[in-house]
């Protein structure tokens, strides 16, 4: 699960109303949000079924990680980091760097679902998240409804799955705390894509999709609601997963 760590720079919720403005910020942010899952995509699946690839995470007898595939694990996260921090002083195209150097390392990581899920169940699973996904997104983006304190305890739920996480891997190693961890996940995940998208759509009217600093917010943008759709399609992946594991 990747952390939700890109709330940079979004003003208060408040109402507004569409306009030409928000309509083509929206539209790059979910470009570049498909462009970085088509990268995702594209590199999890070469290092999956590519032999001599997959031996440069793991041993392709036992399963196991070695030393690259752990870094690899977490190099994301720590990208996630980096691009916050850098996000003021980086220049737009170093921004979209990190950003693909990030769907690229994120797609590697990934690789391993292929070693523990079937082929389809992992379609199905991501087919049923594109679709949840997409209908928040639209629901977000339509609503009239205020989101931002649903939004506030979207974020205080993920914490709170995090934290209990972190507690079943090292202490309890509860199968029916995960499970309940992962329904949870699907909750939290399912609210934040109609919150980070009704964010957006009204940042959007406040910026110009064509400048400097919104063509950067459209990257921040992505990158969230990318985050959004990865965590909501593992939380899903787990619950669907659990009697057809590999």
């Amino acid at each position: 699960m990747e952390t939700k760590t890109t709330d940079y720079t979004y003003d208060n919720v408040i109402q507004v109303e569409d306009s030409a403005a928000s309509r083509k910020f929206i539209a790059n942010v979910f470009l570049w949000m498909f462009v970085a899952l088509g990268i995702s995509a594209i590199l999890s699946y070469v290092f999956a079924f590519n032999p001599e690839l997959s031996s440069l995470l793991r041993d392709n007898e036992t399963g196991s990680d070695n030393i690259m595939g752990t870094v690899v694990m977490f190099a994301p996260l720590i990208l996630v980091f980096v691009i916050g921090a850098r996000f003021q002083k980086a220049s737009f195209g170093g921004l979209l760097l990190l950003f693909i150097a990030f769907s690229a390392i994120m797609g590697i990581s990934l690789s391993y679902i292929f070693f523990r899920y079937s082929l389809g169940t992992i379609s199905t699973t991501f087919i049923t998240a594109a679709i949840v996904f997409g209908s928040m997104a639209v629901g977000g983006y339509i609503t009239h409804q205020d989101l931002t304190k649903f939004g506030s305890i979207m974020i205080m739920l993920l914490w709170g799955i995090i934290i209990a996480t972190v507690i079943n891997i090292l202490i309890l190693h509860s199968s029916s705390l995960d499970l309940i961890i992962s329904y949870v996940g699907v909750a939290v995940f399912v609210g934040l894509t109609a919150y980070d998208v009704q964010k957006l759509k009204q940042l959007g009217a406040t910026v110009d999709a064509n400048d400097r600093e919104g063509r950067k917010l459209s990257i921040m943008g992505a990158l969230t609601l990318y985050l959004d759709f990865v965590n909501l399609f593992l939380f899903l992946l787990r619950i669907f997963g659990g009697g057809n594991r590999r």
